[in-house]
């Protein structure tokens, strides 16, 4: 079953390329019983948004179509390895199994940048500089916030 899925987000992957939408990337997210909620590629070039990549994509139809930000119980089939920002996204969406077609080795091998960016969060390298400021007003919003935590 689980080839099903993965080759179900291969095909989203293909739609994506041909239709010129982004890179070769497709999701599929299914609820606990195996049901496909969303599907989505990669449309990064399609909208000219750097964070629209196919998990990001399936995650908001999902979301969207349950009327939650609350993926518990789901299991998303990516055609590769999640950059780090979709594991983020996944994690965030409580979605707790991931299965992938690739691994990050494959795409950093087609000229993706996901392993300088895990190198990154590893502390391999300083390909971008975060200052960190505290700010009273910044910390008190924080602080002051009583709703939903996540």
């Amino acid at each position: 079953m689980i080839d099903y899925y993965l080759d179900m987000a291969c095909e989203e992957a293909k739609r994506g390329v041909e239709a010129n939408s982004g890179g070769p990337f497709g999701a599929v997210i299914c609820d606990s019983s195996g049901k496909v909620i969303s599907c989505g590629h990669n449309r990064v070039l399609e909208t000219h948004d750097p964070t629209n990549h196919a998990e990001v994509v399936a995650i908001r139809e999902a979301c969207l179509k349950l009327g939650t930000h609350d993926l518990s119980g789901c299991t998303i089939y990516s055609s590769c390895e999640p950059c780090p920002m979709c594991l983020s996204a996944i994690i965030w969406a409580n979605i707790g199994k991931v299965y992938c077609g690739a691994s990050r080795i494959d795409c950093d091998n087609i000229g993706f940048r996901d392993k300088e960016i895990y190198d990154y969060i590893n502390g391999k390298n300083n390909m971008i500089s975060v200052e960190k400021v505290t700010n009273k007003k910044c910390v008190d919003v924080l602080n002051n916030y009583s709703n939903e935590v996540y």
